[in-house]
């Protein structure tokens, strides 16, 4: 009895491990994205909205929330994002991202959440340059594929956290 305990037990942390796993799949791809448009190699710039990217990297609700907060781009010249800034690293400048580390939590309530962190002002000489930035993406299962489903952002200005569904949501009502 106590190997057939033992033997579920382990199907069970195996199958929690490989969904946290699953989970940085979409968030992985995303930072990779931003880590590149922020190298000093002068690339194109890659949305990270972009339509394949909303098509297979996003929940549905979330790409509801984008694409109603697109009706208002941030920029009348570009046309297109409701950002002005990239939401990734929370800001309008950064330096190359610098110790960059990845983590996914046990998924609570469905959502796995993925803790990103990097610094992305070590080549500045602010004085905080070298603190680090942290982003957490909140990852569902949807149609047997992880997604994100939310960017949560810290705001060190209110000490709180920024939804970025939230803040869509005011886009898309003009505000």
């Amino acid at each position: 009895m106590k190997t057939i305990a033992a033997v579920i037990a382990s199907l069970i942390a195996f199958s929690g491990a490989a969904r946290a796993a699953d989970a940085t799949a979409p968030v992985k791809e995303i930072m990779d994205a931003t880590r590149s448009n922020w190298a000093d190699n002068n690339g194109d710039w890659t949305d990270i909205f972009d339509a394949s990217r909303l098509a297979h990297l996003y929940s549905k609700d979330f790409v509801a929330k984008y694409q109603a907060a697109a009706q208002f781009p941030a920029v009348d010249d570009d046309g297109i994002s409701p950002f002005d800034y990239d939401v990734i690293i929370n800001g309008q400048d950064a330096c190359p991202l610098e110790d960059l580390t990845m983590a996914a939590a046990p998924v609570v309530n469905r959502t796995a959440e993925v803790t990103v962190r990097f610094k992305k002002s070590a080549c500045s000489d602010a004085p905080d340059a070298k603190d680090y930035t942290t982003v957490r993406f909140e990852v569902i299962e949807e149609d047997g594929t992880p997604v994100i489903d939310d960017i949560v952002t810290e705001n060190i200005e209110t000490q709180g956290r920024d939804s970025l569904k939230a803040t869509m949501a005011l886009i898309a009502k003009g505000q």
